[in-house]
Parts: structure tokens; sequence; C-alpha cells
């Protein structure tokens, strides 16, 4: 059969070829002013698609998981026993606690800040101790799993950019998210299914909206983006062949464009062709491996009950955890789940309880589930939102109902697995859960101790983009060392 490209080249008129390479010459001139085009340096240190030579050090965790509960979880409601707020129901929050700190334009107009105490009652739980409250029923039996860390802190004030700041290391978009820079840096373990996958759930309430560029791939090539798994008969979009093309006949189409690629890149050294060559393989590959991955027809009654009956509905987060957790065991590198709806700026009580009920125990099935399996060693697996909330309730307080505002001055979150020290609290807050007193960590400590975990020296691990380089922690952050095993 006749190479189609060499065919269309020997086509091509001395009208097309002077407008391709005058076109071509001036692209890259404009490319080489934008800094869009590689330098033969950054070719050589992983600019082209190709995991970097890594890791910098044996890793503690071959793969990670994260459970991001996106608005906010309420730390007060959940985990940061504050007694004192009972106390002082309905006080204003005192000045000297408050510090003039910078409040949304939800609350920003109140005259007074009413202090709400949790109407959830609270137990120490496990040998650690740990408190959680009765809205957590399950996560409370596998506390000696968990390490929370109650001192976690961030800048961002709105949801938006705090979601992005915790995914990307930046509170402007554009940025590449955790998983783009562990596939740029580490590569797959899996050669049929993405290295970075994502999967999205909703809670009852009328959530904060979830943008596709969180699990994106910024400047780095777009074969590290995240890959979207959705529920319902394609969990992929446009895997499948379309009708009257047999599998034979798009091999033969794939191994067709895979040769005109080649010829392309060897003439431009555009790693983007590279990682389109990959992307049109994974996606043939995938035709067969993502329908057995999420395919939940082999798992015992029993796994369903341990995860909760949800599990057993397609796009619920119970069913995305038990996803996870197949996936997890066939070594997709990074994980990311978003369960949308923790932000309770009204009727707290019946909302929060609400989620706590969609999540709480498929969160800890996950941690029970890896840990018999022999995973839990080396999966990361991480618990938390984009920031807290306030101790003061936004609008009115009743006896029976509150809201509270963003918080971003103290929140908690957990993690377990993956070399992370197990059944240990870490950080302190004040005694109004507003201020940290003890062992504050940023966000960026958070990225830089999560790649440390990975094998990862977050300041080594950089991308050169418009003459500057760049890495998750920016030039923040460090490893919480108090925390590792």
């Amino acid at each position: 059969m006749s190479d189609p490209y060499s065919e269309h080249l020997h086509r091509m008129n001395r009208r097309h070829f002077l407008s391709k390479t005058s076109l071509g010459i001036g692209g890259l001139a404009l490319g080489s002013l934008m800094g869009c085009v590689p330098k033969s340096t950054d070719l050589l240190t992983g600019s082209d698609s190709k995991a970097l030579p890594m890791p910098h050090f044996a890793p503690k965790a071959k793969r990670v998981i994260y459970l991001f509960q996106s608005g906010g979880p309420s730390q007060i409601e959940l985990f940061d026993y504050k007694p004192l707020l009972m106390k002082m129901r309905g006080q204003d929050l005192p000045e000297s606690v408050r510090q003039g700190q910078r409040l949304t334009g939800m609350t920003s107009g109140q005259s007074i800040f009413p202090l709400a105490p949790s109407i959830f009652d609270f137990k120490q739980h496990g040998q650690s101790g740990a408190w959680v409250s009765n809205l957590m029923p399950h996560t409370a039996k596998v506390v000696d799993d968990l390490c929370f860390i109650k001192s976690m802190h961030t800048e961002a004030i709105n949801h938006d950019p705090a979601i992005t700041f915790f995914q990307t290391g930046s509170q402007q978009a554009g940025r590449p998210s955790i998983g783009s820079w562990l596939s740029y840096g580490l590569g797959s373990m899996n050669e049929n299914l993405p290295t970075f996958s994502v999967l999205l759930s909703r809670g009852a309430q009328r959530p904060q909206p979830i943008y596709s560029r969180l699990w994106g791939n910024g400047f780095l090539a777009s074969l590290h983006q995240g890959v979207q798994f959705r529920s319902g008969k394609d969990p992929v979009l446009y895997l499948q062949n379309p009708e009257g093309i047999t599998s034979a006949s798009r091999r033969h189409v794939l191994d067709v464009l895979a040769k005109m690629n080649d010829i392309r890149m060897n003439e431009f050294g555009d790693p983007e062709i590279q990682s389109r060559i990959a992307q049109y393989e994974m996606a043939y590959k995938m035709q067969t491996s993502v329908p057995e991955a999420t395919d939940l027809s082999d798992e015992p009654d029993e796994v369903f009950e341990l995860y909760g009956e949800q599990a057993r509905k397609p796009g619920t987060y119970a069913a995305n955890c038990l996803l996870a957790r197949r996936m997890a065991e066939r070594d997709v590198k990074f994980i990311q789940l978003y369960h949308m709806g923790w932000d309770q700026h009204s009727d707290l009580p019946m909302n929060i309880t609400s989620q706590c009920k969609d999540t709480d125990q498929a969160s800890a099935a996950l941690v029970t589930d890896l840990k018999r399996r022999g995973l839990l060693d080396d999966t990361l697996v991480i618990w938390g939102g984009e920031f807290g909330r306030t101790n003061f309730s936004q609008g009115k307080l009743t006896e029976t109902n509150y809201g509270r505002d963003h918080h971003p001055r103290c929140f908690t979150i957990w993690m377990a697995g993956g070399g992370i020290k197990p059944g240990i609290t870490y950080g302190e807050t004040d005694e109004f859960s507003y201020n940290i007193t003890r062992n504050p960590v940023h966000v960026h400590d958070f990225q830089a101790t999560l790649l440390h975990q990975m094998g990862i020296d977050h300041e080594r691990l950089t991308y050169k983009h418009q003459g500057r380089r760049y890495r998750l922690t920016d030039v923040h952050g460090n490893v919480v060392k108090d925390i590792l095993a």
C-alpha cells in the first residue's frame, strides 16, 4: 500500500509549498518570541512527554488516591472539637481572635459574628484517641489508620482560586495539576490505562462547579492531562469505534497516522506530536482495559456491603471509591476523586448530614479495602477540601440551624498509607478553631510532602516555560517530616 503522506507531498504544487513553508517559518519565529518552541535542552530534561530520570530517592508510595471534598468541609462539625464554643454560644467573635482577618463578601457586612458551636456530638476513638463527631461513624472506626492534620491553612478565601491552588500550586488557572506533574516526572505503571484518572460525584445540594482545567496539563505536554471517567455506557467519551469501523480498520488508521506523525516530528521536533501519537495508542488500548476496570459485576456482595449500597449506583461517591480501588489494583498512578456539595453557608446541619451520609462509609471502606488487600502501604490516600469554615454563623443563629462562611486560616484533612504515620493528629488550633497554635501546614507543604512520598524532591521537579523554571510548589514548601513513618 502506498504511503498517503508521501503521495500528499508529491501532489503539493509550488504555490502550496511556498505557502506552507512561509507559514511554518513565520510560526516558528513567532513561537520563539513567545517562548513556545522547545529548545534542545528542554527535550533532554523531559519536556518531550517522556518520564524524567526519577524518582530522586526510594518512594514510599507508588500511587495516590485523592478524595477531594469540594466546597470546604467544616472542621468544627467533623474533627476539630471545641467545647469553649458551647460556653460562648451566640457571643460576638472577639476581635483579638479575628485580628482583622479578611472576610468574603457574604459576611463582611455583618455587624456581629455570633459564635456557633456544633450541634453534633464528639467522642474520642481508637487507641489514638482521635476526636470525631457522630456524623462520621465509619471514619471513627479507622482513625488508627489515619493521620489527621488539623493545621492546614491557605491564602485563598474563595472556591475557585482555593481549589486551583490545591490542585496546581497557583491560585491562577493555567498551571499543571498534581497528577500531571506526577505523570510528567514518573511516567506510567500501566500501559493500558491513563496515568492520571479523574472521577466526579456530587451531593444533594447545589454544589460549586468543578472545571476540567483542575486536571489539566497546563504547559506540560497534553499526554499528562487527567482523563475523566463518567458513569453510564461510555466511561470515557469518544473511546469506542464509530458505527461501521472495525477494530482492524482502526488499527490500520492508527498505524498510518503514527507514520505520518513520525515524519512530522522529524521535520519540526514538536513534542506535542509525540503526545498525540501516545494518546491515540492509549485510546485504542483503553477500548478493552476501561470496560474491564469499570465493570463492577465481578465484585462480591460483601464488597458492596463494605462500601454501602450506593456503590452499586454508577456516578455516586461510593461507586467512585470502589472504582478508585480497582484502578489502584491496576497501578494507575494518580486517581483524583471530586465530591461536590460541601459549601454550607446556610442550613448546615441538614446539608452536612447528607454529605457525610454520602461519603463517610465509602471513604473508610476504601482505607479498609486497600489495607486488607495489601495495597495501603504503598498507596497514599488523602481526604480534604480547599479550606475550612468559620466558627461564627453566617446570618441568623438559631438553636438547630446556622451556616458557616469560608475560613482559610485553619482546617482539617487526613492522610493514610503511603508511608504516612498512622494513628496520629498533627497540628493544633486555638479554642475557637480560628487560628493555628502549633505546627502549621501550608498548601505548598502538603504538596511537597505528597511528592516526597512518591520519591520526588519537589524543588527538583521543574519545567522551563517562557524563560522561567516552574514547579508545583512554586518557590515555597517544606516536607512535613514529623508525619512520615
